[in-house]
């Protein structure tokens, strides 16, 4: 993997000690992460990840991948879909393979998972148009409200996803390229459900089930995967 990707993990480093930037408000910016404990170049990624979980303005989601449990170490995190889901991503966008670190920003933008300085500056360029949807949620017991209104009609649809996560867990990695560390992983996504197709002509309106204590992401967005409409979270 490190032949695969050739990048600082002091450029982060530089960046932390910074600290990160907010956008001026405005719907919160998805930026999803494609990783893997088995990934020696992972982890500078998944701090940078951390980062972005405490803000307002990002609903930052690590979903990790499960094509590189063969090398030593089966991530405990890892689910099938979410490398399905990397895939139509690259599918979409022409690219012929997938890898980690992979951050991907408004659903759109690809970017290698430890550049954190093109990552906000991409978070801010989402943050600052308008949303062509508008999206609110409310959380009652196991349940979760959705209400959504486009600012008109939607021209390629859109699909209403229902997205559960856990804000952190250390995972001691005892084989493979992390053999002998001890990571923090943030905002781990533990499922990524599809539960409606949308054109936008009229109010949406959704009860959906969502027991348990993970918190709850809602993301409108087009087929493809492609662009994200509108996003919220309850954490």
């Amino acid at each position: 993997m490190r032949r695969m990707l050739c990048a600082a993990t002091g450029l982060w480093l530089a960046i932390a000690g910074q600290g990160l930037g907010q956008t001026p408000g405005g719907a919160p910016v998805v930026v999803e992460l494609y990783t893997s404990q088995g990934c020696s170049s992972c982890p500078p990624a998944d701090a940078v990840l951390a980062g972005l979980a405490v803000r307002d303005d990002v609903i930052a989601l690590a979903l990790h991948v499960d094509y590189w449990d063969y090398i030593g170490w089966k991530d405990t995190f890892a689910d099938p879909a979410y490398s399905r889901r990397q895939r139509a991503y690259a599918q979409a966008a022409g690219a012929s393979t997938v890898y980690t670190p992979q951050m991907i920003v408004g659903g759109m933008d690809h970017v290698v998972g430890i550049r954190a300085e093109e990552v906000e500056a991409l978070i801010r360029r989402y943050g600052a148009g308008p949303a062509p949807v508008t999206l609110d949620l409310a959380r009652t017991g196991g349940q979760v409200q959705v209400r959504a209104r486009a600012a008109a009609p939607l021209a390629n649809g859109a699909v209403v996803q229902l997205v559960r996560y856990r804000a952190r867990e250390r995972v001691e990695i005892v084989l493979g390229e992390n053999a002998g560390r001890a990571i923090d992983y943030a905002n781990i996504v533990t499922a990524w459900t599809p539960v409606a197709d949308w054109d936008g002509r009229t109010d949406l309106t959704l009860t959906l089930e969502a027991p348990g204590t993970d918190s709850v992401a809602v993301i409108v967005q087009e087929p493809g995967p492609g662009p994200i409409l509108a996003a919220e979270a309850l954490r």
